[in-house]
């Protein structure tokens, strides 16, 4: 695997075979930064990089600048090897969470800038993350939540869905919520 952009563009890392990730390619994640590098200026962002697996988005953000990128993952073996690489790459913004994602962001009180969420396929709950997350008024205004997930999730029906992406076998859906003359939902303008 490798970062794709910004000051570590091209480092490769080697993640242990044995890890329970299905980790995002690199075509889908080069086609995601691409598409927020015309709306996120990475080095005033706040991430949240959630199911963080490998580490690889929180990698590719702090390679672009984010000075500050919190990394939550349930395993154990997860955890450590974003650690130990983000080490190895003096990626020092990178601050890695070992806990269960849901009891995470029940009492996590910060706001995010941005948050990534790509869980297991078949994780049964992928569907209930944005009302966990608007609801709990993690993201800052402005803030954008990105999901990856399976082609037959649907996120469209979502206050604050605003647009999705399709790259192969990666689905990327974007939600936002706007503060301007009160609430403002991007697509809708209400």
């Amino acid at each position: 695997m490798r970062i794709v952009g910004g000051t570590h563009r091209g480092r490769t890392f080697y993640p242990p075979k044995n890890l329970p990730v299905r980790p995002t390619t690199d075509f889908g994640k080069e086609a995601l930064f691409n598409i927020l590098a015309n709306r996120v200026a990475f080095e005033s962002v706040h991430a949240l990089d959630l199911f963080c697996g490998t580490g690889s988005i929180s990698y590719e953000l702090a390679s672009r600048g984010c000075t500050a990128v919190t990394a939550v993952d349930e395993d154990y073996a997860c955890c450590a090897f974003v650690k130990k690489t983000s080490d190895e790459f003096g990626l020092d913004g990178i601050k890695v969470i070992k806990n269960e994602v849901f009891r995470f962001l029940k009492n996590e009180k910060k706001q995010f800038d941005l948050i990534f969420a790509d869980p297991p396929y078949e994780f049964r709950d992928t569907s209930k993350l944005p009302e966990l997350i608007f609801g709990s008024d993690l993201l800052k205004p402005d803030g954008l939540l990105i999901i990856e997930h399976p082609a037959e999730l649907n996120f469209e029906k979502e206050t604050f869905f605003l647009e999705k992406r399709n790259y192969s076998k990666v689905n990327f859906s974007l939600l936002k919520k706007r503060f301007e003359k009160g609430l403002k939902n991007d697509r809708t303008g209400q």
